[in-house]
């Protein structure tokens, strides 16, 4: 675990600048982006249809790709292990930033290149 991981981050406005850190490569961002938008629709249908099953595959859909991009792509911890309200929150965050195309600002500001 990295130092800045072993620190405990107590206030959300601590946390995005580090959530954007471990979102650092183009690849992770839009695998997260990709799931985060899937995972809306499934779920909506999920509620929509009252189906537990479209649920669940919200949240294989949502989290399975952003996960794996931690592992294979940033080759870091996903924060949602650690921070999963905050994390959900900056997932959405992010992929509404990059939509409005705001998202390169922010990074700048995190120290993101």
């Amino acid at each position: 675990m990295s130092g800045s991981e072993a620190q405990r981050i107590d206030t959300y406005s601590a946390f995005w600048p580090f959530y954007l850190q471990q979102h650092a490569k183009r690849e992770t961002r839009l695998w997260h982006i990709a799931g985060t938008g899937a995972a809306s629709v499934i779920l909506v249908a999920a509620i929509l249809t009252f189906s537990f099953e479209l649920f669940l595959a919200a949240v294989l859909v949502g989290y399975g790709p952003a996960w794996i991009s931690h592992f294979v792509i940033e080759k870091n911890r996903p924060a949602t292990f650690r921070y999963p309200v905050w994390s959900l929150m900056s997932d959405y965050r992010m992929a509404a930033l990059w939509l409005t195309g705001h998202l390169d600002r922010e990074l700048a500001e995190a120290g993101v290149s």
